[in-house]
């Protein structure tokens, strides 16, 4: 895996932007020389590396699944990856993540409304074997989301200075 450096932060910020730019549209944006075919190698090595993913985002509003809702779980320790993976298999279900604390598997859902909310964590994920306890809180409001978030400045050339010394 290749080092980040301050050219594919910026490549990324532009992409963040619109994932439809073209190599050579950011190379024009990003003056100093770069030329398209580096930027195109560029977004390449990230994609390969993992660094980055370009997708759609779909607005699931925009489908009809105008309620959200984070599902925080309590399972029995034997369980939380079974739990999790199964969580993974339902389309209403956007986000999975196990976690260290007093909950041990987090899940996002989005559906119609809140019955079906009601319905999927009482009848599906609460009947799953070893979850033991759900909580479950409406997301009215969403501020930012996950592909809103953006890399902090200094992270990318505090690595780079640390890794030379």
């Amino acid at each position: 895996m290749s080092e980040n450096d301050q050219i594919d932060l910026q490549i990324v910020e532009l992409l963040m932007e619109d994932g439809r730019l073209a190599a050579a549209e950011i190379a024009r944006r990003m003056g100093g020389g770069i030329s398209e075919r580096v930027v195109r190698y560029r977004i390449e090595r990230m994609i390969n590396d993992k660094v980055i993913q370009i997708r759609p985002i779909v607005n699931p509003q925009a489908f009809g699944l105008t309620t959200r809702a984070d599902v925080v779980l309590e399972v029995e320790s034997d369980a939380i990856m079974d739990v999790a993976h199964k969580a993974m298999a339902y389309d209403c279900v956007t986000y999975v993540a196990c976690s260290i604390g007093e909950m041990d598997v987090s899940i996002q859902v989005v559906a119609k409304d809140t019955a079906e909310i009601y319905q999927f964590v009482t009848e599906v994920i609460g009947k799953m074997p070893g979850v033991r306890k759900t909580t479950t809180s409406i997301v009215p409001i969403v501020l930012k989301d996950v592909y809103q978030w953006h890399i902090p400045q200094g992270s990318v050339l505090e690595k780079n200075r640390e890794n030379s010394r």
